[in-house]
């Protein structure tokens, strides 16, 4: 890892974000998750490159942080049979895309969160994405800044509940509560839960998906950003 001060020394605070981002390699391992770490989002590419091969098949979810560090431009290249839901001209179209997702040799997405346990925290409206991180895809790869590593679970449900949700549902353009507010109306009662949230039909957190250890050792894998990616 080569977080670096202004005058090439180790600062303090990048010295807490080295270790905690090792401690949330050992925690995924742990988990049988397959971690990997990249100082920025232009070395992202060259990972994923190495956990491919010409010619698989390909699939991904909306995500910000794959566009950011151009794994979208990059599976859209040629060189991958990609199953692009945004070609979808409709809905019965977009539908069997994500059907066929499930059959593809890597599915790309991001994390909501990950805690130092070596926890994915992931909430869906639509759920193609969840479904996906939890059975078909041969490997599951994440594209994931050091902006989304929490403490714990507790942490996580706050992060999506105030940053997460609410900037998605206003880039999706969703008529939310938290699009309007800048938080889950949950915030507002006295003891939220985990899936507590609006009444909107355009509602984005339906499904709530907590990844802990996994049967299938290193099916999901995950490439640590040591920058800020998404939301």
């Amino acid at each position: 890892m080569n977080f670096k001060g202004v005058n090439g020394n180790c600062t303090a605070v990048t010295q807490i974000m080295t270790e905690q981002i090792e401690k949330v390699m050992k925690a995924l391992r742990k988990n049988n998750i397959e971690p990997f770490y990249v100082d920025d989002k232009q070395q992202v590419c060259a990972v994923v490159e190495k956990l491919l091969k010409e010619g698989d098949s390909v699939s991904c979810g909306g995500s910000l942080s794959l566009a950011q560090s151009g794994v979208s431009k990059m599976l859209s290249s040629g060189k991958y049979v990609f199953l692009d839901r945004s070609k979808a001209t409709s809905n019965e179209e977009m539908q069997n895309i994500y059907r066929q997702t499930f059959g593809v040799d890597a599915y790309f997405c991001s994390s909501n969160a990950i805690t130092e346990n070596g926890e994915l925290y992931n909430v869906d409206g639509n759920s193609n994405r969840v479904a996906a991180i939890l059975f078909g895809p041969k490997i599951v790869i994440m594209v994931v800044g050091v902006n989304k590593i929490v403490a714990n679970i507790d942490e996580a449900q706050l992060r999506v509940k105030t940053i997460a949700a609410p900037l998605n549902a206003k880039r999706l353009n969703c008529k939310t509560y938290c699009c309007e507010k800048g938080h889950c109306v949950a915030l507002d009662t006295e003891n939220p839960e985990i899936p507590s949230g609006c009444a909107s039909d355009a509602r984005i957190c339906c499904n709530y998906v907590i990844s802990a250890r996994q049967r299938i050792k290193n099916r999901i894998k995950v490439i640590l950003v040591g920058e800020s990616l998404g939301f």
